[in-house]
């Protein structure tokens, strides 16, 4: 891939961090913005990291670039149906996943979700939850995106009808890099 960006990035994960660590990267992500249109297609970063630390099932994330936060992901478990997935369990749901405007095109967003099935790979051999990969959903009026999950090693599962800005597509990323809808 010919990207600006460094051949890395880091997701730090928001539950281990200390208070006042913690509200250092919430103050990042309280400046973080996204480009005109975007927003049909994510929410406002610091109300989805703030949900994620709320539920016990997500697992949100900064990512971190250059030293710099980057973005925001959040990976649920017991919540993979709500991306068109056949059921809840088998898989970790990517979402609330954006690559700050300052940072876009720079291959960060494929780097993320990439690192993002890295993580959910160490949390459920930790867990020993038995989930067989990671599964999102993408607006197929979002090329930027379907782009960067293809990059990243998700495979299209098909159509989902049920995200609230269009038709979707449901992308997977298996823990044995073969798709398992």
């Amino acid at each position: 891939m010919a990207s600006k960006a460094r051949d890395w990035v880091w997701l730090i994960p928001l539950r281990d961090l200390d208070s006042d660590a913690r509200a250092i990267q919430l103050g990042a992500i309280a400046g973080m913005g996204l480009q005109p249109g975007q927003e049909r297609f994510v929410g406002d970063p610091l109300r989805m990291t703030l949900a994620g630390l709320e539920e016990e099932s997500r697992r949100p994330y900064v990512v971190e670039a250059s030293g710099a936060a980057a973005g925001v992901l959040t990976l649920q478990l017991g919540a993979a149906g709500l991306a068109g997935w056949p059921d809840d369990h088998s898989a970790w749901l990517l979402r609330g996943f954006l690559i700050d405007r300052r940072h876009q095109g720079k291959g960060l967003g494929s780097l993320a979700a990439a690192a993002a099935v890295d993580a959910a790979r160490r949390l459920t051999a930790r867990q020993h939850s038995g989930e067989s990969g990671v599964v999102l959903s993408v607006n197929e009026a979002n090329p930027a995106g379907l782009s960067a999950y293809r990059r990243a090693g998700f495979v299209d599962a098909g159509p989902y009808l049920g995200g609230s800005a269009g038709p979707q597509r449901t992308m997977f990323h298996s823990f044995g890099g073969v798709a398992q809808p």
